[in-house]
């Protein structure tokens, strides 16, 4: 399944289908020079298109409408707060230097601190291992570790899952964990356009968990005017990969 994830990573990337048609019109036999100029217009026609912010936002924004996170919740219910991966850079960058490395996903740890400041008796409950297809260096789970203990939040506070690579392992896996008891009430945090298969996934494994989103991306509405090549290609890869994550789920019921 994890090949499999890696595998639908690279075919949502737009930039991909921009390289595939130029490949193709290139090495088209002569006696096709027509259709190898329609790929190569179609091309450029689909590189065009995704830097168009709007289109990718409004895919995202209806995902995270989905699940709006609670106003004021009491958090002395609360078991803990479970935060998904995804949200450092990888391991390599870690290297040969003390300073954590975090990555456009951000939020889903710095949005964890401030309930662990206002409830003290909450767990943080990490998940995360590997997610490069060679499987070495430094888990999520402990580059996670070093934030938050570099931020002064005691090591005794913090639960660690560093095995999972898929949402479907992230809620097995955590469940597995000595001391934790899926059936009480946890505050589940990841990124809000993540939060629909999230839900699905962790309430099927059993979790009692209520939506902690954070990482928006899209906000109330996106300004016609904004266009930017590097920003639509990121963003329609994020919609399309969760977009499909969903669709492989229903099917699979493992995404």
């Amino acid at each position: 399944m994890f090949v499999l994830a890696k595998l639908l990573d690279f075919v949502t990337q737009p930039l991909a289908w921009v390289v595939l048609l130029l490949l193709l019109g290139l090495l088209l036999p002569k006696r096709w020079q027509r259709s190898g100029r329609t790929l190569l217009w179609s091309a450029l026609t689909v590189l065009l298109l995704q830097g168009w912010e709007p289109l990718p936002d409004a895919v995202l924004r209806s995902l995270e409408r989905q699940y709006p996170g609670p106003a004021q919740p009491d958090l002395s219910r609360y078991a803990g707060v479970i935060v998904l991966g995804g949200a450092t850079e990888a391991s390599y960058v870690w290297e040969g230097h003390t300073q954590p490395a975090l990555n456009h996903a951000a939020e889903r740890l710095t949005a964890a601190l401030p309930l662990m400041q206002q409830a003290p008796q909450l767990r943080l409950l990490y998940t995360g291992g590997v997610g490069g297809l060679r499987g070495e260096g430094l888990t999520e789970a402990e580059r996670a570790r070093r934030f938050y203990v570099g931020l002064g939040l005691p090591p005794e506070r913090l639960l660690l899952e560093d095995a999972a690579r898929t949402t479907y392992e992230n809620a097995v896996l955590s469940a597995a964990l000595p001391g934790v008891d899926p059936t009480r009430p946890w505050l589940l945090l990841t990124s809000a356009w993540h939060m629909p298969r999230s839900m699905a996934v962790f309430e099927k494994a059993g979790w009692n968990v209520t939506p902690w989103p954070a990482d928006y991306r899209a906000g109330l509405a996106t300004p016609w005017t904004e266009y930017s090549l590097a920003q639509g290609a990121a963003k329609w890869h994020t919609a399309l990969h969760e977009l499909l994550g969903l669709w492989v789920y229903r099917l699979t019921g493992r995404a």
